[in-house]
């Protein structure tokens, strides 16, 4: 095996986008191995002529080799319209890692789960867009599908992870609300959140949910958490000094004395999310952060092969 690194390669993709790259490449290898090989993963470069159409695009050498007639795709021929929403908010900070090792927590593991999204798109000449938020919109994008328009929410999911975001409070609502009335045409909307919105506003984060089936839209929630510590709540039986990465706020508490009122509390909050997704049309899909990205990548595939 040559293991010689490409140094144009290197130069011309960021580390995130070599990651993608490798997590996508992968993945269709594993597809192909797998009851999922009929999926269209052979990204074409071209599309059939149509009779009537201008030449001018006819790639006349692939002519010269199958007599056939193709045109050549180019960025603004896309096939399908994805918006990546990434919950930026401070809890999805948790837990703390060091973000040069290979481990996850929930905005890392968002964000490389978009990159790797936005990879098999770019392959597929699919438009993608990408918002993110945390207590306000913070970035917002239309949908393109061209090499500068990748580059720039590429960075943008780089900020997410070079530049973190300290007691920053989630407000989605206002957000969502925003997105769904900006995302005019038919589109796949995926969104990663742990929707760890305030209680109290549960009712009006669902009516924004909801907003985002606006225009006919199919929405994918990634409802991103780390089970053994979100979910199963376990920690060692030993005080510990619990702190809200939203607002600061501690609390010192001995898990074992809360574990259980903490996981029925969980419990009932995620059954009525997921209820409220079903009735809306929305898939809910509850992903692991230190499971890998593999379930998403099909469920994303899955998702766009019934919407072609």
């Amino acid at each position: 095996m040559n293991h010689n690194i490409d140094i144009q390669q290197v130069q011309r993709y960021s580390k995130l986008e070599l990651i993608a790259k490798q997590v996508v490449e992968g993945f269709i290898t594993g597809l192909h191995k797998s009851p999922f090989h009929g999926f269209s993963v052979e990204f074409a470069e071209h599309r059939l002529y149509n009779a009537g159409e201008s030449t001018r695009h006819v790639d006349w050498k692939l002519y010269g080799r199958t007599d056939k007639l193709f045109i050549k795709r180019y960025e603004e021929e896309t096939n399908l319209r994805c918006h990546l929403i990434i919950d930026g908010s401070s809890s999805m900070y948790f837990p703390e890692i060091d973000y040069n090792k290979n481990e996850f927590n929930k905005i890392k593991f968002s964000v490389y789960a978009a990159a790797a999204i936005m990879h098999l798109m770019k392959r597929q000449r699919d438009a993608v867009g990408l918002s993110i938020f945390s207590d306000k919109l913070d970035v917002h994008t239309p949908d393109k599908s061209s090499m500068i328009h990748h580059k720039r929410l590429t960075n943008e999911l780089e900020n997410l992870i070079n530049d973190p975001k300290i007691n920053t409070k989630t407000s989605a609502i206002k957000a969502l609300h925003t997105i769904a009335e900006s995302v005019h045409k038919r589109s796949l909307i995926i969104l990663f959140s742990d929707m760890m919105e305030n209680v109290a506003q549960q009712d009006e984060l669902f009516e924004a949910l909801q907003h985002l089936k606006y225009n006919k839209h199919e929405v994918i929630l990634f409802h991103t958490v780390d089970a053994e510590k979100e979910i199963d709540f376990k920690f060692e039986n030993r005080p510990y000094q619990f702190i809200d990465l939203e607002t600061g706020e501690e609390v010192k508490v001995n898990p074992n004395d809360v574990r259980e009122k903490y996981i029925e509390e969980m419990t009932k909050r995620t059954q009525k999310l997921k209820l409220r997704c079903l009735q809306f049309g929305i898939d809910f899909i509850e992903i692991d952060v230190n499971q890998g990205l593999n379930s998403l990548l099909e469920t994303y595939l899955l998702k766009r092969e019934k919407m072609m």
